[in-house]
């Protein structure tokens, strides 16, 4: 069973947390505050869906540098920036670290749950995203490593006769490893083999540019 979106609340004014935890709680939504970004680190569960709505300013450690120990962290939580005290450099600097949203105190409530929606679709999609991939690496790790070799070339768009060249092996054989690959994969095109694989090998090849 999928675990329910939580709205993580981090901001040290207990107003704003309680009128927060009431308006969200008000639409069956479930909602986490947290007096600080200690706090909530100290219960962050990277696992968990959902969205999170930081305040600009706090004591020891605000928003902004919240949001960027997540971002570090590969934190996936999308990020609504709420303050009283806004000016373009910190909204800049927000969105450029990947705030959803910069709102600023008083807020209408109406925009603030336009913000929270967005943030939970935002969050529901690359979960989605998450799960495909992992599951496409799944059944990679399920070929041999000669079905690999097939896999890599027949992505790339080579016909069986190269690949037999390729690899020294006749055609059939191409043949039998392409039909047992495509069925590990589920795939059941050539089309539907390369959607899955491209975005995977896309992945590896800017990981290893970081390294």
């Amino acid at each position: 069973m999928t675990e329910d979106p939580t709205i993580f609340v981090v901001d040290d004014d207990q107003a704003v947390r309680d009128s927060l935890s009431w308006l969200l709680e008000s639409l069956q939504l479930k909602v986490e505050t947290y007096v600080s970004a200690a706090e909530f680190l100290t219960n962050y569960d990277p696992d968990r869906p959902g969205c999170l709505v930081l305040d600009v300013r706090m004591p020891d450690v605000g928003g902004l540098q919240l949001q960027e120990m997540l971002r570090a962290r590969q934190a996936r939580l999308p990020v609504i920036m709420i303050t009283g005290h806004g000016d373009v450099s910190m909204a800049v600097r927000a969105m450029k670290s990947g705030a959803l949203d910069f709102i600023e105190k008083p807020f209408n409530n109406q925009l603030f749950l336009e913000c929270i929606q967005r943030g939970l679709r935002v969050n529901a999609r690359q979960r989605r995203r998450d799960a495909e991939r992992q599951t496409v690496q799944t059944r990679l790790a399920s070929l041999t490593a000669r079905e690999r070799d097939v896999l890599e070339r027949v992505v790339a768009g080579k016909p069986n006769k190269v690949i037999a060249a390729e690899l020294g092996i006749s055609a059939r054989t191409v043949e039998v490893h392409r039909a047992h690959l495509m069925e590990k994969m589920g795939a059941a095109s050539l089309a539907a083999l390369t959607a899955m694989c491209v975005p995977v090998r896309r992945e590896q090849s800017a990981l290893s540019l970081d390294t």
